[in-house]
């Protein structure tokens, strides 16, 4: 695991100074071992974190054994000892997996090994016959890739902090961007916080030929054709021999994370998915499997219990550690500087705490992420599925009408309403949470509707000043996907742009935050399209989600043990937001600040922050968002 970055100019020889202003950025991400390679108008800088091959013949960049190409590589390829089987003629210098792409790119060209490699990565590599340089990415996304031009000079790296040490590099804010930032609590891609900026899109390649300025785009694998595939052609095994099939690719995939030259754990939150992968774990292993738990010392958001015994029951050699208020406000000014650009998913901070937590004994953590998107996993799914199974029945006008009549009451009288009295003393927020309601029921599609539930803040709120256009993301299902079923397709959405542009990049930054390194089994890619092949009845089944999965599961841990509501890795923002949080938050939202920097409507903030405070809404979620931002903007500035 490692970070790269790299340099190409249009004119000049590539600065040294300036590549190595670069790869110092990333130390954190490879703290064993660095190197800079510099032919003429191309730079390529590496930082290495030691996994596989600990000897300096891992050392990068590295060049292949004819010398056509050298490259800068972060990630792991699972495969490679396999691939190495093919390749009977090499005389192999060292047992890196960096050696064997090399190999397999000289052997069969680009195209064809990125086909055939199993992994997580992003890397440069160049060309010295083509004179060109492809940027490439994971199909899944698990690896960041930032690039963009920079006056004549094209940068590119593992995060964007890389690219802000160059010279040159101009910090414009993309207030479109930013728009988006504050509707899903993420910049998805291709799109980053600064202009000219980009994120290379999971399962895809960028090629640039030296001396020219416009580069091509192209996918070499896509989650819509896959889950298309699957759709199409699902399985029609038993239902035992689906269980069966699914544990023994869980297993495969586990088995190939878990080879490592230093040592391993687990993530263990008490939930399903990352349950499935210690059981499994565990029973692969000699000895017991160090897990690492995050807990709170508020007992209603605390999930280290239920973690605990799991972990006893499985025999695992089991690390905790409990959190509070004080600890997250000593966290929180790491936030921007471990994520670069805004990023408010509110888990980041025990993921990071966790990640945190097992780096003290290992260096290699497996994480049972992805598992919702592939399963039905998200209650948001079925909600939204019967949602729109009830609006969609009602013409648009009518559904407009009445939107508009809920608006139109405050959410003070909603409160108030004695009508629904009773209904206010089991859910609190009732004027919030009509007023939510009334705003999707003109959606006009599944996918408008789905976007509107995700949302944070809307774009019609004009939170930010100044924005010309409103970007979006590209949901819109082909005429294939048009037939999945209505959760199928909210899966295939989130798999799209949810998982690698918030789930992924939490994971990657938190981790590789504390030289750590974290692998996640559900995403192998054999077992996504696998995955996409069991029929949806088998994913939803008896009103919950995971149906298949919690089979699989049975097998390790006993039914009762797991049968009980999941809190996950979640934080009493709304809370501490009115306790411990409050002075710190209200020293990046006053009013005068908010003008001065003119990017946020103050009274928009001001009005969401007293509605918080005085009227018990719970605006939590739209205000973290702010506060993550408004403190990025006070550490890059």
């Amino acid at each position: 695991m490692c970070g790269v970055a790299g340099i190409i100019s249009l004119n000049e020889e590539v600065s040294r100074d300036a590549l190595l202003l670069m790869s110092q950025e990333l130390t954190h991400r490879g703290p064993d071992d660095s190197g800079i390679w510099i032919n003429n108008n191309i730079g390529l800088s590496h930082r290495r974190l030691s996994v596989i091959d600990l000897t300096s013949t891992g050392h990068q960049p590295m060049c292949s054994l004819g010398g056509r190409y050298t490259i800068v590589f972060n990630g792991e390829i699972y495969n490679h000892l396999e691939l190495r089987k093919q390749l009977v003629f090499f005389d192999w210098n060292g047992q890196s997996d960096t050696e064997t792409l090399l190999a397999c790119v000289e052997s069969w060209g680009l195209d064809k090994t990125l086909k055939k490699i199993n992994g997580m990565f992003a890397f440069a590599l160049w060309d010295s016959e083509k004179c060109s340089i492809h940027l490439a990415r994971d199909r899944i996304g698990e690896k960041p890739l930032y690039y963009g031009w920079q006056g004549s000079d094209f940068l590119f790296g593992s995060e964007l902090k890389a690219l802000k040490a160059h010279p040159g590099f101009k910090a414009n804010i993309d207030r479109e961007s930013l728009d988006l930032y504050f509707r899903y609590n993420y910049i998805p891609a291709p799109y980053s916080i600064y202009e000219n900026i980009y994120k290379l899109p999971p399962g895809s390649v960028l090629s640039l030929y030296q001396g020219k300025k416009k580069y091509k785009i192209r996918r070499y694998w896509s989650i819509e054709d896959k889950s298309i595939a699957g759709v199409h052609a699902p399985l029609l095994n038993s239902e035992d021999n689906l269980i069966n099939e699914l544990e023994c690719r869980i297993k495969k995939s586990i088995k190939q994370k878990m080879v490592s030259d230093v040592p391993l754990g687990a993530f263990l939150s008490g939930g399903i998915d990352s349950s499935v992968v210690v059981g499994i774990m565990q029973s692969l292993s000699l000895h017991p499997v160090k897990t690492f738990t995050i807990g709170f010392k508020d007992e209603v958001f605390d999930e280290a219990e239920d973690a605990k015994l799991i972990a006893k029951y499985l025999g695992t050699d089991h690390h905790e550690l409990y959190i509070s208020a004080q600890d997250v406000i000593d966290i929180i000014p790491l936030m921007s500087d471990l994520y670069d650009e805004p990023f408010s998913d509110a888990s980041q901070i025990p993921t990071y705490l966790v990640s945190k937590l097992a780096r003290q004994e290992v260096t290699v953590s497996l994480s049972g992420d992805g598992g919702d998107e592939l399963f039905c996993g998200y209650n948001r799914y079925h909600v939204t599925k019967k949602l729109w199974n009830k609006i969609s029945k009602f013409p648009l006008f009518i559904r407009k009408y009445v939107s508009l009549f809920l608006l139109f009451v405050p959410t003070k009288v909603w409160d108030k309403f004695e009508l629904f009295s009773f209904i206010s003393q089991k859910y609190n927020n009732l004027g919030v949470k009509i007023h939510k309601g009334a705003k999707v029921l003109h959606s006009q599609s599944l996918v408008e509707l789905y976007e509107n539930i995700l949302s944070n803040w809307k774009v019609s709120d004009g939170l930010v000043l100044d924005r010309c256009n409103s970007k979006a993301l590209n949901l819109s299902p082909s005429d294939e996907v048009a037939s999945f079923s209505n959760i199928e397709k909210m899966m295939l959405w989130d798999f799209q742009s949810y998982l690698p542009d918030d789930i992924l990049v939490k994971l990657d930054r938190a981790s590789m935050g504390c030289s750590l390194e974290s692998r996640v089994p559900f995403l192998d890619h054999n077992l996504v399209e696998f995955a996409w092949r069991i029929p949806a009845k088998y994913k939803y089944r008896d009103k919950k989600g995971k149906w298949i999965l919690r089979q699989v599961l049975y097998r390790y841990i006993p039914k009762e043990l797991m049968e009980r509501p999941k809190a996950g890795f979640t934080l009493p923002l709304a809370n501490w937001l009115r306790g411990d949080l409050k002075v710190w938050a209200e020293s990046l939202i006053n009013i005068e600040r908010l003008n001065r920097e003119g990017i946020l409507n103050a009274d928009i903030v001001n009005k969401k922050w007293n509605e918080h405070q005085e009227d018990g809404k719970d605006w939590s979620n739209q205000l973290w968002s702010v506060l993550i931002f408004q403190l990025w903007l006070e550490n890059n500035s």
